[in-house]
């Protein structure tokens, strides 16, 4: 009988004793319903080695991120990991909350029992510094994963360059090669704070840091669906995660929810679930309609790009352009129950 496959990054696999080393992992968030997803898995399985946790404002201001953030690191049981506060506001431009989406409270209102714990001492940009140049004598790299507008990310690689010796990657979720959703151009996270963003990509591409993008062309697929997440039960994590996904579908009007920012963290855990595509990539910065935008570069004629005054776009980023769908929900599922 020939044996059953299980993805490489699944909990099933760990637990048939795959041996698979620990990685490390930072995750940096404006948490609201999906980055709790995304929070939930990256603080449970048992592959990632999770460093650090920075908070932006973004879907709620910085002071419900931060508690909703402790809160659901609390709930998954994971009280010893670093919590920094971060920047409040864009880089040039308001924080634009987004409680149509995320509830005021930015955990949709489910009236959880709230953290008190208090946050890391240090600015967040101080955390990850401190993180990556530790990460960096060991050798041990770490993955970056923001799931929020880039705004610490860009102030850590402008401020401290010479941290990203201890990136291993960055693979954060926003943008889009086609789509939006801020806008009819713009994804939320990028159009937050576009120039951070920009800035992101051009240290990327200056320090030699690979760069994955899982955007909105992939950001919806991966559902959970209301029979699944009301099969999770029985510890803080499971209870949890099943009212993040009852909220979402209520918010709309769905039978199931995505777990959206979770795919990018599912990402990190098995990559060969998403197929990816090297692109050159910029982000439009001024436009009435544009702002925000992430400009995809699929050319593959050299003609076009010879009369581009412009030309290519410096850095190139792996672009999400596929996801195994059933293969990622089920790591989550399996994950956080």
């Amino acid at each position: 009988m020939r044996a059953r496959q299980v993805p490489a990054g699944s909990v099933e696999a760990w637990s048939m004793g795959e041996d698979v080393g620990m990685k490390p992992v930072i995750l940096d968030v404006d948490t609201g319903l999906d980055d709790a997803c995304a929070l939930l898995l990256a603080a449970r399985h048992p592959e990632l080695d999770l460093r650090a946790v920075t908070c932006v404002g973004g879907n709620v201001g910085l002071d419900e991120v931060v508690v909703n953030t402790l809160t659901v690191l609390e709930a998954a049981g994971r009280s010893d990991v670093p919590v920094a506060r971060g920047a409040a506001l864009p880089l040039l431009q308001p924080v634009r909350a987004a409680p149509h989406v995320h509830g005021i409270d930015g955990l949709g209102n489910l009236d959880w029992p709230r953290s008190t714990r208090t946050t890391d001492s240090r600015h967040a940009v101080e955390l990850l510094r401190d993180v990556l140049l530790e990460a960096a004598r060991s050798g041990d790299r770490v993955t970056l994963i923001p799931l929020a507008p880039m705004t610490n990310i860009a102030l850590l690689l402008r401020t401290y360059p010479e941290a990203a010796a201890g990136l291993a990657e960055i693979v954060f979720m926003g943008g889009a090669a086609g789509i939006g959703n801020a806008t009819a151009s713009a994804e939320f996270n990028i159009w937050t704070d576009p120039e951070a963003a920009a800035i992101v990509l051009a240290a990327a591409g200056e320090l030699g840091v690979p760069v994955t993008m899982y955007g909105l062309d992939v950001f919806y697929d991966v559902l959970i669906t209301l029979d699944e997440a009301r099969e999770l039960k029985g510890s803080p994590s499971a209870d949890l995660a099943r009212a993040l996904i009852e909220k979402r579908s209520e918010l709309y009007r769905a039978d199931g929810a995505s777990i959206g920012d979770g795919g990018a963290v599912c990402a990190v855990i098995d990559p060969a679930g998403l197929t990816t595509q090297a692109f050159p990539l910029r982000v439009e910065l001024s436009g009435s309609w544009s702002r925000g935008r992430t400009i995809v570069d699929t050319r593959d004629w050299s003609k076009d790009l010879s009369s581009d005054p412009h030309g290519a776009a410096p850095t190139v980023v792996q672009v999400a352009t596929a996801v195994d769908a059933r293969r990622y929900a089920d790591l989550w599922l399996q994950t956080v129950s």
